[in-house]
């Protein structure tokens, strides 16, 4: 036990995702061939050595619930402790609404929870983050400059639509926060945010009683020139994932070694629930170029480009190129395929094409037939 607590929130977004979140919630959207979203941040956590995480779940969550289970995966399967599945919203009598306010509402909803933690310290994160972060560093950072509330953040220049935006000074310190801002400017929120236990609690009191309930907007902003706010600055990769356009670019980028290599260092492993699948078998006569393939995938066609996760076949004469292939997706013989994102279960019968383009790649639902 490092000093340091984890709270994930799980809970449904914009529908950017389209397709891909019609059955499950961000955070339990399948990624790089092997993971689940939420791995990330559970890996990050228990690479620091936390081992006590609470996770907030509203919305379409049993597939979330069916991935993560005990937490064996992380070593939070404990009888103190360990990982625990928070829904704060499970009395309708209490609180009356079905929608996701904020992180303040949800979390004055498992106050009791606060209460019970034993670390000194906890970070805040959302479960659509991809990232592999040193949480030991920043929870060292946070410590060293004595704010109240260290924000991990990055300076990439891209625009995120409905992001937090920080204004920094020289001195690591924030200034001004802006909300979804319509341009990006200043260094950009990751979402993952760390404080002492006590200072949560207070703040979650605080906007309970004033019935508050955004974190980035009643804390980060309205508070933000009572509070010591520092920023951790990130320079590797991460990705949020909020459009099917950013989850196929994204996931496209780890056929770079490079990228690939920075994400999923020894150093810092991602670990995801064990799938016991046979090793993959790729015919004599058929092509695989360029590819992540999972284990458990059957390829007898030509694969160039493309992420095919366990149980994937590909049958003779048929052509996948630049597509993403969820589990047990099963392409039939002579199907060409290309820029392509299909779900869990997803059948592509004989003969058939489906095209889409890098920019606006094609989503097809699970367990569709196609």
């Amino acid at each position: 036990m490092n000093g340091l607590h984890g709270i994930i929130f799980a809970y449904e977004k914009a529908p950017g995702l389209r397709e891909l979140t019609e059955a499950r919630m961000p955070g339990s959207v399948p990624f790089g061939g092997r993971y689940r979203v939420v791995d990330f941040m559970l890996s990050n956590m228990a690479g620091a050595g936390i081992t006590d995480v609470g996770v907030v779940l509203h919305g379409n969550y049993q597939s979330l619930l069916e991935h993560i289970g005990s937490g064996k995966t992380w070593d939070m399967a404990r009888k103190n402790g360990g990982l625990k599945l928070l829904p704060p919203f499970a009395d309708a009598r209490k609180f009356g609404v079905e929608e996701f306010r904020g992180k303040m509402e949800a979390l004055s909803g498992v106050r009791s929870y606060l209460h019970e933690i034993r670390q000194k310290y906890v970070v805040l994160s959302d479960s659509d983050l991809i990232i592999n972060l040193p949480l030991q560093k920043v929870l060292d950072a946070h410590i060293e400059s004595g704010a109240d509330i260290t924000c991990v953040c990055t300076e990439s220049g891209q625009f995120v639509e409905n992001a937090t935006y920080f204004t920094v000074n020289e001195a690591g310190r924030i200034t001004e926060t802006r909300c979804a801002p319509h341009k990006a400017s200043g260094c950009r929120s990751l979402e993952i945010y760390l404080l002492s236990r006590d200072l949560l609690i207070s703040l979650v009191d605080e906007c309970a009683a004033q019935d508050k309930y955004s974190f980035r907007s009643d804390v980060l902003c309205a508070m933000g020139d009572k509070l010591d706010l520092r920023a951790f600055l990130w320079d590797g990769f991460a990705a949020q994932l909020r459009t099917v356009q950013e989850y196929y670019e994204r996931s496209m980028q780890l056929l770079d070694p490079a990228i690939r290599s920075e994400l999923l260092c020894a150093e810092r492993p991602i670990l995801a629930k064990e799938d016991d699948e046979a090793a993959s078998y790729i015919a004599p006569d058929s092509r695989c170029v360029g590819s992540l393939i999972a284990d458990g995938c059957q390829i007898e066609g030509s694969v160039e480009g493309s992420i095919l996760f366990p149980g994937v076949k590909v049958g003779k004469g048929s052509t996948v190129k630049n597509c993403i292939l969820f589990k047990n997706t099963v392409v039939e013989e002579g199907v060409t395929l290309g820029c392509v994102i299909a779900d869990k279960d997803v059948r592509i019968r004989r003969g058939g094409t489906l095209i889409g383009h890098e920019s606006y790649p094609l989503a097809v639902s699970k367990g569709s037939i196609v």
